[in-house]
């Protein structure tokens, strides 16, 4: 177990490495001055010595292989640099922008579990074939409806018909609703798609029909029996659902002109503000990490046959690198045979 978890951890480290240093090369080869972005459109009369000074304060004017050491090493320290466009600590823009973001995911993600998980159980519950179909064809209904269009329909619906709900501003816990609805829209439909069909391929297996030979209830056998083995799979891509969430975010936070990191990394985007870009690809990519390094770590508990097999697989590397192994037919333990008389 303890070299199980080694690996993952450093399988974590390696790609949040990956995705910053993929990050740093294509920022560093976009059409762009960062000095003059940072002296702003309206700085006109600016000479190009002034423009030289501010490279060299920067260390833009020198080679990028050098420029990427400097930031690994100051990256390794939890210096993300300034932004460009604010000139306020890369640390500090994100850290404000967090918080309104995870708002709207984490009630976002309860809703798609609570939605998604529902419809999925419940069309694989009744007994009304006709009921069951339709349930099954809204999942990829939900997938392929446009989150923007869909935000539009809840603002026109909720806010400017029922005015149950604001349609712009982050103040209170109203005005969390319609965000994380529109979020749960997507994520929800991806969660039903998967526990729908692992439901439909979980109830077919032998001891479920034991189960009903023993007495147990349909939704007892729902619940307690089919819905554990068939959350494995959902569980699987937990990391892609997280991941969906926080890219949602971006579009969902302008349409409702919400603060966060969606509109962050929009105004960062537009402003070719590189270094907020690249923290915000770290942080999304260590939320990822994250997400499924405790989903690799929990696995296990669920389906201790994920340990046992890379148990298994070592003892076989290590019988074959034994004395004799090399022979065919040859064994590593000595079988005690029988004389006959």
């Amino acid at each position: 177990m303890t070299r199980y978890v080694l690996s993952r951890i450093g399988q974590a480290v390696l790609v949040l490495w990956a995705a910053w240093t993929i990050s740093f090369f294509v920022l560093y080869v976009l059409p762009s001055d960062p000095a003059r972005i940072m002296l702003g459109p309206d700085a006109t009369d600016v000479t190009q010595a002034q423009l030289d000074q501010l490279r060299h304060q920067y260390g833009l004017d020198q080679p990028v292989l050098v420029q990427y050491v400097q930031h690994l090493g100051s990256l390794l320290t939890g210096d993300l640099g300034r932004s460009i466009g604010v000139g306020r600590p890369v640390t500090e823009v994100i850290g404000e922008a967090v918080g309104p973001t995870v708002q709207i995911a984490v009630a976002g993600l309860l809703l798609a579990i609570v939605f998604g998980g529902g419809l999925a159980v419940l069309a694989t519950w009744t007994r009304n074939r006709s009921l069951g179909q339709f349930l099954l064809q809204l999942p990829p209904i939900g997938v392929a409806v446009p989150g923007f269009w869909f935000a539009l329909l809840l603002v026109q619906w909720f806010s400017f018909g029922l005015h149950v709900f604001p349609a712009f501003g982050g103040e209170g816990p109203a005005s969390v609703v319609l965000p994380a609805i529109t979020l749960a829209l997507p994520t929800g439909a991806t969660i039903a798609q998967l526990l729908s069909k692992s439901l439909v391929a979980t109830l077919r297996e032998p001891y479920v029909d034991t189960a009903y030979a023993k007495g147990a209830s349909r939704w007892r056998v729902q619940l307690r029996h089919a819905l554990k083995n068939a959350a494995l799979p959902a569980l699987t891509v937990t990391g892609l659902i997280v991941g969906q969430l926080f890219s949602g975010t971006v579009v969902t936070e302008t349409v409702f002109s919400r603060p966060g990191l969606g509109r962050v990394t929009a105004t960062a985007v537009q402003g070719q503000d590189i270094p907020v870009v690249q923290g915000i690809v770290l942080v999304a990519a260590a939320i990822f990490v994250v997400v499924n390094l405790v989903v690799d770590l929990v696995y296990p508990l669920l389906d201790p046959r994920v340990v046992l097999a890379g148990s298994r697989r070592r003892l076989r590397e290590q019988d074959g690198a034994a004395p004799g192994a090399g022979t065919p037919g040859a064994s590593t333990h000595s079988e005690p045979k029988a004389v006959p008389a």
